[in-house]
């Protein structure tokens, strides 16, 4: 027993120690990691640069150590920005060494905005004389070939596939699943075109639902063709047929019709590289990453500590308090809108919206904050994939209001849902409640019970009222009247390029231009950009990996593809309240 008990301890006293040194070996690799992070790299001559499409591409980048760092998996895979991505390019222009670009298509969305911000920035790159060369290897979707347009070749591997079948717009009702479960989702809107509900109440789309989408995947799509059609040389007419008949699908045919410009394999591809950047097949050239390339030093970027430009990324839901990394605190951004307004080095604001809307409260915070810093510096709005109702709520003020034809915006309108448990709770779990109270409607709002008509209609008048006020800022910061914005609010929402036409937007601009215009209203040259809100610390990052971060990466890891349906079943949870968001989960593929 004696030998049993000497032998157990020095086991679990060896685990310990052996868990200490493991322990000091990860805090020194950590350590090494935060300390080369933020290094400064070089490359060398004849070198491509790679951009990496078909990848969920944020609109800024992580510039800490553990960007794109997999706890779970011990994996680092660090994703570029739309930020850097946009700068690199216009960087690799006048770089010597970077010969031209090649574009790497994956199996990804990253939205048809953001692709579009990134091939306007390929086409003013061509104009350098340098090359851009795109391939695949599996199925180029259709969000990846628009983006490879910009190319001057197209490549594909001969047993790949190209997608090319125009736009879809899919929503996904749960009434059923509901009423499965018991649940009654009490629902109060303003608008008739606010369909966020009807997925919670329908089966199906309403006829205005279905137009809207309708119209604004059709106006989507009509500039992506548009786009296509003067880059290829194809007339829009035949580029629709070549759609309507899958043409892609057979690599032959998609060389036939010049969807592509040829069916070669990866050798192929890098001999190609090499004599495009002026080299013989026997010479190496560097595949320089994205997220490398970041760290060259750019000689023309413009320091000033006098004149700065403050970028503020607000990407997510619009949530009440003070947020998190994944959405838009209404305190957090108030306060961070508040500072920037007073700080007199800061001349000009860019708020970067990529957000479906949110909490109706939270939305107006933000709003206020924003309104008060245009009055006394330029505030420029640039919208992303989404800006849409809370994400047109906080747009409203700006000075200058810039979209992609192909973001989503609009959905001016508001609606109130509140769910009724009771029934699940009795039947399903067999519990009940019972309510004391001191006044006639202490208990309102009760998720354990319906809503009294008097409550629908307390609810109904907190709805319109938030609709009123939502359309009289827009009024006031579009100099449009209340009318003609009710005429094309009630919940409808827009394409960017029926934006324009509608007053909503003033122009289709990316993120470098909305910066440009903003240093040009402030009356500045030189400046220095300051990019918002402050990224977390290194290492405050990785214990935010340790905790829910990495509940995440499991969820996605377990469900694969059928994790945006559990994501979607999360989100509804936060819908409880009035909310100003958009009217529905919808995929565009």
């Amino acid at each position: 027993m004696k030998e049993f008990l000497k032998y157990t301890l020095a086991a679990i006293t060896g685990i310990f120690v052996a868990s200490i040194l493991l322990f000091i070996i990860m805090l020194s690799a950590i350590s090494v990691m935060i300390a080369t992070g933020n290094k400064q790299a070089s490359i060398s001559a004849n070198s491509v640069l790679v951009l990496k499409a078909g990848v969920s591409i944020p609109d800024r980048g992580d510039s800490g150590p553990f960007a794109g760092f997999d706890i779970i998996n011990m994996t680092l895979t660090p994703t570029a920005g739309l930020n850097e991505i946009l700068r690199n390019i216009k960087k690799a222009a006048s770089d010597e060494k970077i010969k031209g670009i090649l574009i790497e298509n994956g199996i990804s969305s990253s939205g048809w905005a953001t692709v579009g911000e990134i091939r306007q920035a390929l086409e003013e790159f061509r104009k350098s004389g340098k090359f851009v060369i795109a391939y695949s290897d599996y199925v180029l979707l259709q969000e990846g070939y628009y983006l490879s347009t910009a190319a001057d070749r197209i490549f594909i591997n001969p047993s790949s596939t190209l997608e090319f079948k125009g736009l879809s717009g899919e929503v996904m009702f749960y009434k059923k699943a509901l009423e499965k479960l018991g649940v009654d989702v009490q629902v109060t809107r303003h608008g008739k075109f606010k369909g966020a509900v009807e997925p919670f109440i329908l089966n199906e789309l309403s006829r205005e639902n279905e137009e809207q989408i309708r119209a604004f995947i059709g106006s989507i799509w009509k500039h992506v063709v548009g786009e296509i059609s003067k880059s290829r040389g194809i007339d829009p007419v035949k580029i629709n047929e070549l759609a309507d008949n899958l043409t892609g699908n057979l690599p032959a045919t998609a060389l036939e019709n010049g969807l592509v410009d040829g069916l070669i394999y990866r050798d192929a591809l890098i001999d190609t590289l090499k004599i495009r950047s002026g080299l013989t097949t026997d010479d190496k050239i560097m595949l320089v990453p994205m997220t490398r390339y970041t760290k060259v030093p750019d000689p023309r970027k413009m320091v000033s500590a006098k004149n700065k430009i403050s970028v503020i990324y607000a990407s997510g839901t619009i949530a009440m308090g003070k947020g998190s990394q994944n959405n838009i605190g209404g305190d957090t951004y108030g306060d961070l809108i508040r500072k920037e307004r007073k700080d007199s080095t800061v001349k000009a604001i860019v708020l970067r919206v990529n957000s479906p809307g949110g909490n109706a409260i939270a939305s107006d915070i933000i709003w206020k904050e924003l309104e008060l810093a245009a009055k006394v510096k330029p505030v420029i709005i640039s919208m992303g994939n989404y800006a849409a109702s809370g994400g047109y709520y906080i747009s409203a003020p700006g000075t200058r209001i810039f979209a992609n034809p192909a973001t989503i915006t609009g959905s001016i309108g508001v609606f109130g849902l509140l769910p009724n448990a009771g029934k699940f709770l009795d039947q399903k779990l067999g519990i009940s409640t019972e309510t004391v109270n001191t006044n006639k409607n202490s208990d309102f709002p009760s998720v354990y019970r319906p809503m009294t008509s008097y409550e629908k209609e307390v609810m109904q008048a907190g709805v319109d009222k938030i609709y009123f006020d939502f359309i009289s800022k827009v009024s006031s910061g579009r100099n449009m009247s209340t009318e003609a914005v009710d005429n094309i609010g009630q919940g409808r929402v827009w394409s960017g390029a029926d934006a324009m036409g509608i007053g909503l937007v003033d122009a289709a601009a990316g993120l470098t231009a909305s910066i440009d215009s903003a240093a040009a209203l402030a009356g500045i040259e030189k400046y220095s950009l300051k990019e918002l809100p402050v990224q977390e610390e290194p290492y405050a990052r990785l214990i935010s990996q340790l905790s829910g971060d990495s509940k995440i990466r499991i969820l996605k890891s377990k469900f694969g593809e059928s994790f945006r349906f559990v994501e979607e079943l999360m989100t509804i949870k936060e819908l409880s309240g009035i909310q100003a968001r958009m009217p529905y989960f919808i995929d565009i593929h």
